[in-house]
């Protein structure tokens, strides 16, 4: 099984037409349009699974640059994907991060301390 990106979508473009397009060249698996997980709305990018591998490459050399809905598309094999290293930290923030910001310097209730970011 090949997987191939789609990328610089128009986000009118459905699963339906990527299968169509792509099933001309060889079998088509899944096809899968990247959605915005707040708003629900495509982002622009996709995933074609194909079966065969020759005919996956023919798909690529053949797509790659096409118009569809008005757009130039992108499509290669994407980039491994990156792995969750447990001993590094994942963006998590931890408190020494943050830094009290007192009003004029005199301590103040906690309602009215703010935090913020030290991106220093």
């Amino acid at each position: 099984m090949i997987n191939i990106f789609i990328g610089s979508l128009d986000i009118t473009v459905t699963e339906q037409q990527l299968r169509e397009v792509f099933a001309a060249r060889g079998p088509v698996e899944t096809v899968t349009i990247v959605v915005d997980r707040d708003t629900g709305e495509p982002r622009g990018i996709a995933f074609v699974e194909m079966t065969q591998t020759t005919e996956a490459q023919a798909a690529i050399d053949a797509l790659d640059g096409k118009v569809l809905n008005g757009r130039s598309v992108r499509v290669n094999e994407p980039p491994p994907k990156l792995h969750f290293d447990p001993t590094r930290d994942s963006g998590t923030r931890i408190i020494r991060d943050i830094k009290c910001e007192l009003r004029n310097g005199e301590k103040t209730s906690p309602e009215t301390i703010t935090f913020s970011h030290d991106s220093a």
